[in-house]
């Protein structure tokens, strides 16, 4: 049995989009980057480097929330940093399986600083996303190590999700 809604969660720079498209090509499920539901004002923000609040993010998450809660099938790609932004992912998503891209900021900074045309830019802000982190307590998230090359964290991700549904 495959999972039907997948959550890929991380701090901005861990891959999310990258390894959730792939992880939604290899179950055959249609991928959502969460970035892209973003409104305009989160946007302008976070492109002259000024981190969102959680007023900000409240109305974001509840988007990306409907996109669960109105198909069949999902992988959503979103930071979901805090474990009450996580409950809001979840609300009415009993099924839904969160993978974890946990990473330190030395890697993930060594990839922003690779990174070209992105809004979200800068160490301070990803310093405060590390800050505003509340990792996933054991049971809550599949943990997936993102120091691997994309094809391993890939591996790891679906063979962690694949263990998953068939506990």
């Amino acid at each position: 049995m495959k999972p039907k809604k997948v959550l890929v969660m991380g701090v901005s720079g861990c891959g999310k989009s990258l390894i959730g498209s792939k992880i939604a090509a290899a179950l055959g499920l249609t991928f959502f980057d969460g970035d892209d539901y973003h409104p305009p004002e989160n946007v302008a923000k976070m492109r002259e480097g000024i981190p969102l609040t959680d007023a900000d993010r409240y109305g974001w998450l509840r988007t990306l929330n409907q996109l669960f809660v109105e198909r069949d099938t999902a992988v959503v790609a979103c930071s979901a940093l805090k474990a009450h932004y996580r409950d809001i992912l979840r609300e009415n998503n009993p099924e839904l399986v969160i993978v974890y891209l946990q990473g330190t900021f030395d890697t993930i900074w060594l990839r922003h600083q690779q990174r070209a045309n992105h809004y979200f830019n800068g160490e301070a802000m990803l310093r405060s996303q590390f800050e505003a982190l509340e990792e996933p307590v054991a049971g809550e998230a599949l943990f997936i190590d993102i120091r691997q090359d994309v094809d391993a964290v890939v591996s790891a991700a679906l063979s962690a999700i694949e263990e998953t549904c068939h506990a």
